[in-house]
């Protein structure tokens, strides 16, 4: 089968930039190893969710996927806290400060997937495989041709690799991969709390990692990030669930009282990772397969948006001036508008996590300073919430 185009992965990124591509009526093929569930209502909580930037939910607006998110559970948050452990500076950033009725929304992941891939699908010309997946790339003169497990043979002149860290676009096209290992672990959990969240934010900077409250729907649950060493993680895991709600609340200060309750415990290793280039001869990148970063700032999924909507806008631009898809000015243009960005908040999280994970006394008092200063200059705290919302940058009109 003959396509225009092959996304490989139908994650959240993929299924968007398939949905993002519907107006151009392209012959498209998405493939991922296993199709979204429908969300069941009720169900308890997903230990992985997505802090959504209102620049996200712009986005997913544009390609008709947020009506379907607003229909079931979500969270919006109007406000967000971080402090440290080590002192007593605290940074607030409000909503209202840039007249906006929320920060973000924290969605859990299955949802979002499910929805993009729903609006995705409602295009007569996509052809969607999966549980599929690609055992075989081979190059052509012009594109790629692509050997599925079902048997099935794709040809077409560009390739999107949207399938995750260890990306088989990425390693087809001879991509390399730059790799930083943080040696820590980041545990998620849902956990239930004595006091409400107030649609509240928080995150607690500790000698080991930050420690994060996701509000989520219910007024007293929260999704909990706790960054911790490896060392650290395997101990967090092995207590009981007592023990576990006992110092979790204590290394977070009680600010929303004790835990009252917790469900299973899940861990990932932290490695970030940036490809060399975003493009190769009829490949391209997107999402994690370009890029993961420390989920301090909860940015990972909203990159992954920014880059699947530049790309879209990029295509389009090619198909209005009559350029082939794989073009190297279309993908040029591309990877100039998003790896700079990316790269940028990469190395900032990067910053910021050795910035406190340094314990020398001078520079625990020199970052308290540094966060009382912002917290007292409203145009720099106004400056860091456009950074959070995601409303910085080169933006594409989807996010606008």
């Amino acid at each position: 089968m003959k396509v225009d185009l092959i996304i490989v992965g139908a994650g959240m990124v993929g299924s968007l930039l398939a949905a993002a591509l519907k107006p151009y009526a392209l012959n498209i093929a998405l493939i991922d190893q296993s199709p979204p569930l429908e969300p069941v209502h009720d169900a308890p909580y997903e230990p992985r969710v997505s802090a959504l930037t209102l620049a996200s939910q712009r986005i997913l607006m544009h390609v008709g996927a947020w009506p379907i998110v607003a229909s079931h559970r979500i969270a919006p948050f109007t406000t967000m806290y971080v402090r440290e452990q080590e002192g007593r500076a605290e940074l607030h950033f409000a909503a209202k400060d840039l007249g906006q009725t929320h920060l973000g929304h924290l969605i859990e992941n299955p949802l979002l997937q499910w929805s993009l891939t729903t609006v995705a699908q409602q295009q007569s010309a996509l052809h969607y495989f999966a549980p599929d997946s690609v055992v075989e790339f081979i190059p052509l003169a012009q594109g790629w041709r692509l050997i599925l497990a079902s048997g099935e043979v794709l040809d077409a002149p560009l390739v999107v690799g949207a399938d995750g860290a260890f990306s088989s676009v990425r390693q087809a096209a001879n991509i390399g991969v730059a790799t930083w290992d943080y040696h820590q672990q980041a545990l998620v959990c849902t956990v239930q709390t004595e006091k409400p969240h107030e649609a509240c934010a928080r995150q607690i900077f500790l000698p080991t990692g930050p420690l994060a409250f996701l509000p989520l729907s219910a007024p007293d649950y929260c999704s909990i990030v706790w960054s911790a060493t490896n060392e650290e993680a395997k101990q967090l895991l092995s207590l009981s669930d007592d023990e576990f709600k006992q110092q979790l609340a204590r290394a977070f200060a009680y600010q929303l009282g004790d835990v009252l309750s917790v469900d299973r415990r899940h861990a990932f290793p932290l490695v970030a990772r940036h490809a060399e280039r975003y493009y190769g001869q009829g490949v391209v990148l997107i999402g994690d397969a370009a890029h993961t970063i420390h989920p301090l700032a909860g940015q990972g999924v909203n990159l992954g948006f920014l880059d699947a909507a530049v790309l879209a806008e990029e295509i389009g631009r090619a198909l209005a001036r009559g350029l082939p898809l794989a073009h190297p000015q279309v993908l040029s243009r591309y990877s100039r508008r998003r790896r700079g960005h990316n790269a940028m908040m990469m190395h900032s999280m990067t910053g910021l996590e050795r910035l406190y994970a340094a314990k020398l006394p001078a520079l625990i008092m020199a970052r308290n300073e540094g966060v009382s200063f912002v917290n007292q200059q409203q145009w720099l705290k106004q400056l860091f919430e456009q950074h959070a919302m995601g409303l910085s940058g080169d933006l594409p009109a989807l996010a606008i």
